[in-house]
Order: C-alpha cells, then structure tokens, then sequence
C-alpha cells in the first residue's frame, strides 16, 4: 500500500508516453541520470527515465513500489536498461548499508522479471559489490548477486554487468568478482561481464543495446608504463580496466591497423604533447578522450591546449569527470552511439554538456565554489546563486554552436557534482 501523500505523485507518473528505451538509473545524480539519458537519445527519441522525485539520494533510498508501478505503465516498444540496484535497495548509497535481507531485496526485483515476462523486450541490467569499508552486509549482496547469475541462466537477461565499486587497496571486491566471473563462465553465461565500475554502466549498456553493431577501438595511453600499474579506485591495471570497459560496451580491441574509434586516454606526463597527439589522431579518424589523470579533475593544460587548437569541437566524447573507470564507461558509449549515427544537433550539445561538466566545472568551478562557500552553506539560495554566478564567467561556451549557461543547482546540496542547462546560439 503506497502512503496517501504519494498517490498524486503516482497518478502522474502513469501517464508513459511512447518512446525507443526505458532507462531506471542507479539514483537521481546527474551522472547517473542525466548523462546516460542523453547517451541514449543520442540516434532520436526520448527515452523513458522515472522522474528524480523517484530516484534514491544520498539520504533517502528510492521507493520500491512506486518505481515498480511505473515500470509496469512503460509501454513495452523497447528494450529495458536498468540498474538492479536501484531496485533492490533503493540506490547505491543504500547497497551498501541496506537492513534488507536477502530475501527481501530479491521481492524488490520480481517486478522486473515480470516485465520482462510480459513483454518479452530485452533487458540488460547491472548490478554492484559495494565498496569497502562502507558494506555492512557483504554476504547479503554475494547472495543477490548469484541469484542474479540464476536470472541471467533463465534468460532474464540479455545481459547482465556485475560491476565493483570504489575497490580502494584492500577491498575485497575484486576478488568476488573474480569468483563470480569464474562460476559464470563455468556455467557457461556468455552474457555476464564482470568489471570495476559503477556510475557508468548504465551508459554502457545503453551503448550495448542501442548501437549493437560490433565496432572497433585502439586504445593509446599518455604515459603507456604508467598505465600497466595497478590504478586507485579500480583494483587492477588501468590497460586492463580500458579493455574491459571497451569490450562491455561492444567493441573489439585491436592493437594496429585502421579502427572504427581512438579512444586516447590521458593518464599522465607532457600535457601538451598530448594535445598535439590527439590534434594528429584526429586527421585520421574519430577520436575519444578519456582524461584519467587524476579523479574527478580534468587536467587544466590539456583542455586548454585543446580549445586552443579547436580540437575539443572535433572529438567524438570526452570524459574527465569521475573515476577512471567512469571515464573510460562513458567515454567508450557515447562515442559507440555517435559512431552508429547521432543526430549532430544533440552529438553537438551532448559534447558541450561533458566539456561544461567535466572541464569547466571540475577543473574550475568547483574549486571557486569551495573557497567562497562553505559546504554547510552549499544546499541554501544563497549557495545555489553563488554557483549559478561563479559558472556564468566561463560561458559561452563554443562546440559546434555556441552555448549560454541558463541554470545551475546543486542536487545533492554538495559541491561534487551540478546540474544545469545550456541554451544554445544557433550555428
């Protein structure tokens, strides 16, 4: 039984309109919602997203039934994309530290094996082992996550991603994933991928199932002996981590010859060789950015050099906002869907959208925004206004057309991550 002050919410909500793909977030982030939305808007339509109100937050896990009632009034013309999480425990905040029995979160998830069952539409769904030291019941996740792998047996699921989050030094993630991936391909569950991630799964799926034309990448590292080291939030190498994250989004890895896509992953060293190497990719081939170097910072040189060259308008992604992981996910599936033929006026404002984010405000704005305001202060009118006015002084922006920044907020009231709205020039 929803609660009464929820019943107008839902009344609205059941009013689906028709589109090509239901997407169910991790939770109500940007990065999580937004990002990947556009990613698979990215060839026309709009994909059905639940609305943010929907959505877990850092402080409040998602409601359970009422995503499942809004699943079910989906019209069934599309694949389903969907996070496990997100449903079985609210968001991945709450994978975490959920009280939820094991039993309890698999109930959480019945409604959408019946709407795979009714429908007969794909799905392709990921699923997260929690970071450390954050997990309060480890077993409880195991045991969801193998009956998942059961799922997939049955074929639930087009394919199944088990990702592990934020596996710092000593997580045991990565070895449960190694043991998981171990009994899938022992069961022999071609459609299971198990790999370091979280945020940008989704993305990545959206790729999988939207653009599900094989295409070809080669992968090249700033700092190539760097990049054979074992990289902070992942657990494994990062030339591991970019062929993982290149194979779960539908491409194979070739090591010469011509390919489809140059993703270029900055991972250190001479900022502006670097620019000028992409500057050279480019007359090539489509090319894709992956800024590594440090988390959830591009780095100020590279970008620069880049917009000097005019370089920045001509890659087909770029990513610089998260973890390596999350850089090389969304990177990789915007550019798979871009290669399978985006619209150019929404390749052209998705590519200014990650240049506003992921440079301007993460190599900028935020540091701006944490010297004037203090993080206490950051979820008031006043705090969201300072935002809205530091950002105002990078803009416009110019990709393919030219950009104004219209609104800014903090969603989660915190200055890791913004949202806002761009309204275009004109050419």
């Amino acid at each position: 039984m929803l609660p009464a002050r929820l019943a107008p919410v839902l009344t609205v909500l059941l009013a689906a309109q028709a589109g090509a793909q239901i997407l169910l977030p991790l939770d109500s982030r940007p990065a999580t919602r937004v990002l990947p939305a556009l990613i698979a808007g990215l060839g026309g339509g709009t994909p059905h997203v639940p609305p943010t109100v929907l959505l877990g937050t850092a402080a409040q896990e998602a409601n359970p039934a009422l995503l499942a009632a809004w699943l079910s009034a989906q019209p069934a013309d599309g694949p389903l994309i969907a996070s496990l999480d997100a449903l079985a425990y609210g968001g991945l905040v709450q994978s975490r530290t959920s009280p939820l029995t094991a039993a309890q979160a698999l109930a959480r998830l019945e409604p959408l094996r019946a709407w795979q069952a009714r429908t007969g539409w794909p799905v392709y769904a990921f699923i997260t082992l929690p970071r450390e030291p954050d997990a309060t019941d480890r077993p409880r996740n195991l045991t969801v996550v193998r009956a998942m792998l059961g799922w997939a047996r049955q074929g639930v699921f087009a394919e199944l991603h088990i990702a592990w989050d934020d596996a710092l030094k000593g997580s045991p993630a990565p070895a449960e994933g190694a043991a998981l991936a171990a009994e899938a391909a022992a069961a022999g569950l071609k459609n299971v991928r198990v790999y370091p991630g979280a945020d940008e799964v989704l993305s990545m799926l959206a790729a999988r199932a939207l653009a599900s034309q094989p295409k070809t990448v080669r992968l090249e590292y700033s700092d190539p002996a760097a990049a054979q080291a074992v990289i902070r939030y992942e657990g494994i190498p990062l030339t591991a981590s970019a062929a993982n994250h290149a194979a779960a989004s539908g491409y194979g890895v070739v090591d010469a010859g011509p390919a489809d896509l140059t993703l270029y992953v900055f991972n250190g060293g001479d900022s502006r060789q670097a620019a000028l190497r992409i500057s050279a990719l480019l007359r090539r081939g489509p090319v894709a950015v992956a800024d590594v170097e440090k988390v959830n910072l591009g780095n100020p040189r590279l970008w620069s050099d880049l917009t000097t060259l005019r370089q920045h308008a001509n890659l087909l992604s770029l990513a610089a906002w998260g973890t390596p992981g999350n850089n090389l996910g969304t990177a990789l599936a915007h550019a798979k869907l871009a290669l399978s033929g985006a619209d150019p006026v929404r390749q052209d404002a998705l590519l200014a959208r990650e240049y506003a984010n992921d440079i301007i405000y993460s190599s900028e704005v935020r540091a701006l925004l944490r010297k004037h305001v203090p993080e206490k202060d950051l979820d008031t009118p006043q705090g969201q206004a300072q935002l809205l006015q530091l950002a105002q002084n990078y803009f416009p922006l110019r990709i393919g057309n030219e950009y104004t920044l219209q609104d800014a907020t903090l969603p989660w009231g915190r200055s890791f991550e913004w949202d806002f709205e761009l309204k275009t020039r004109g050419p």
